[in-house]
């Protein structure tokens, strides 16, 4: 990691994120659904917060870190519940709401919202199996849970994953794969894991049972939720961001080495209609 925390704005727009990029194309997008998903929040009274790299790149570039190329929000679970049901009938015909419940083969344990009007292509793969695959953002939900019991959500996640990096697999016994795991997880593993963790009130808050990543949250850090700029809208962030940034990834004011960054996407495309089904020909 670089030891730098002051940087030139300009000079990393201009080598990551110039005007007419894709990816300054994709950011602008993605902060377009962040501004639907705002408005629709606000209006029903659901509290979120923008997280992860979406909130570092929010402290510490007034927006997004101009080389990323995703998008994350957190809320309880009970809140998280009740915007699955409410979305349907607020979004834009332009976005989709993904889910198990609208995508079959979709599998996380999580729900993304996403561009009907963009195509996009993961490094990892795993999203050939979906329905949507326009630009997204990640809709995190929260509950209490021991990390114990997080790490073994995680296992039969890790199952997906590695099946289907399996090299020459075709698209239907990879739908086969991811409907098997999710109905094994949603339907025995994570229930059982959550009446565990229903004797552990006390527990930090973590995301959902099966997303792969383990760090806590605290409510002190959270709530009463604040209001701060993004890029040029307003969004919700944590009470104390820089408690809650420190605790997840220690001196995230420092800049990391620019020349091995890992991108999420590895192809994207814009056009009417391209981000349901496969990529439009030509």
């Amino acid at each position: 990691m670089s030891e730098n925390t002051t940087f030139d704005p300009a000079q990393l727009k201009a080598r990551f994120n110039p005007e007419g990029s894709l990816l300054c194309r994709h950011q602008q997008r993605m902060k377009e659904m962040l501004q639907v998903l705002d408005a629709i929040c606000s209006r029903h009274g659901i509290p979120y917060w923008i997280s992860s790299g979406t909130l570092i790149g929010c402290v510490r570039h007034g927006g997004f870190i101009p080389w990323d190329d995703d998008l994350d929000v957190e809320m309880l679970m009970p809140d998280y519940e009740r915007l699955l049901r409410v979305l349907p009938q607020e979004l834009p015909s332009w976005m989709a709401l993904q889910h198990h419940a609208t995508d079959p083969h979709y599998f996380y344990s999580y729900a993304k919202l996403r561009d009907r009007h963009s195509f996009l292509s993961e490094e990892c793969g795993y999203d050939r199996v979906f329905r949507f695959r326009g630009i997204y953002i990640d809709i995190m939900p929260q509950a209490p849970c021991p990390l114990w019991l997080h790490k073994l959500s995680c296992l039969s996640l890790g199952h997906v994953y590695k099946q289907l990096r399996q090299p020459g697999l075709g698209q239907r016994r990879a739908c086969r794969i991811a409907d098997f795991w999710y109905a094994l997880n949603h339907g025995l593993v994570y229930p059982l894991l959550r009446m565990a963790a229903r004797c552990c009130p006390s527990a930090p808050l973590r995301h959902a049972l099966g997303v792969p990543f383990h760090s806590t949250c605290s409510r002190e850090e959270i709530f009463p939720l604040g209001r701060a700029r993004f890029e040029d809208i307003e969004v919700s962030v944590p009470h104390d961001p820089d408690a809650y940034l420190r605790r997840k990834y220690g001196n995230y004011m420092r800049l990391p080495d620019l020349d091995v960054l890992q991108p999420h996407v590895c192809e994207i495309e814009f056009g009417d209609g391209v981000g349901e089904g496969q990529k439009s020909e030509g």
